[in-house]
């Protein structure tokens, strides 16, 4: 199996200079031990507090939200990004519970699939399919719900910190097909040529070389083509995978829409563009559990002036 494999347990990750990440890590552990209610309480808690701190955060999300939303007035927007950061409560919890929560504990939480045969029709004809959805607060978890009924796989960024690199890549290996780091090519295209299936998230800034100017919420934003890419050499299709939280602790709803038809096509931009207004289109059905906090649009094109 192609991808990154399990990481042992190495003598230098119990440096002295590690202990502090470990205490984290412990303290990470714990919060997914409670029980979901107690949990969601817990996020929103923290949400609170972080709405009510001035930060950099909550500067950005308003720059974001000004750009994708100019229809707001001033209070509907505020009202938005204070929604956002109370969100933020939400996903480190369901960072938690995502990584560290037990099978059994999982199992409990409230989930609804739609969708599914578009996937099962994909695999009977023997071909990858590439799940393309955003950064949403509950992705992780979300993740990890979704691999209870199918087996995926995902592509990340390596962390900083050795431990929280070990522990969350043991964490995902225990009930993804396969983990790829970012810059992982070749290996993902022989996982998807394999017939796998990868969830995959292209809406973030990234500062790649592989980018084009694509339209998100009508704003020039620079965009990996990587989907275009990756289907044109795995033979992949190209399904939307959106996910969002339901009210008043009533779980998650996960849709997985229709294959993009004649995807990829011949020109990168216009492949791009599509994913792009597929992702539009999930977050606007939920903008308050969209990563505002995200620098979106922090490359600009020639002669555009900086917006952060």
């Amino acid at each position: 199996m192609p991808g990154r494999l399990r990481p042992s347990l190495t003598r230098p990750l119990l440096s002295p200079r590690h202990w502090l990440a470990w205490l984290g890590v412990g303290v990470i552990w714990l919060v997914a031990q409670l029980p979901y209610r107690a949990l969601l309480w817990l996020g929103r808690r923290l949400g609170a507090l972080i709405a009510r701190i001035p930060s950099a955060r909550r500067r950005i999300a308003e720059a974001n939200l000004a750009l994708c939303f100019p229809e707001l007035d001033v209070a509907a927007r505020r009202a938005l990004v204070d929604a956002n950061l109370r969100d933020i409560g939400l996903m480190l919890v369901e960072f938690a519970l995502g990584w560290l929560g037990s099978d059994r504990r999982l199992a409990g939480i409230p989930t609804r699939i739609e969708g599914l045969q578009h996937l099962q029709a994909a695999r009977a004809q023997g071909r990858g399919v590439l799940l393309v959805g955003g950064h949403f607060s509950h992705l992780e978890l979300c993740a990890r719900l979704v691999s209870q009924r199918i087996r995926i796989a995902g592509m990340y960024r390596v962390m900083d910190s050795p431990v929280f690199e070990w522990t969350v890549l043991r964490a995902r290996l225990r009930y993804a097909d396969a983990m790829f780091e970012k810059d992982d090519l070749r290996g993902t295209v022989k996982y998807l040529r394999g017939g796998g299936t990868l969830w995959y998230a292209p809406d973030q800034d990234m500062r790649s070389k592989e980018v084009v100017f694509a339209p998100f919420f009508g704003v020039a934003a620079a965009t990996i083509t990587a989907t275009h890419h990756l289907a044109r050499m795995s033979g992949a299709v190209v399904i939307p995978f959106f996910h969002r939280r339901l009210p008043h602790g009533g779980g998650y709803a996960l849709r997985l829409e229709a294959p993009l038809e004649n995807f990829p096509g011949p020109d990168v931009l216009t492949d791009t563009a599509r994913v792009n207004a597929c992702i539009e289109q999930m977050v606007r059905a939920a903008p308050e559990q969209y990563l505002w906090v995200h620098k979106r649009f922090k490359t600009r094109p020639a002669g555009e002036s900086e917006i952060y």
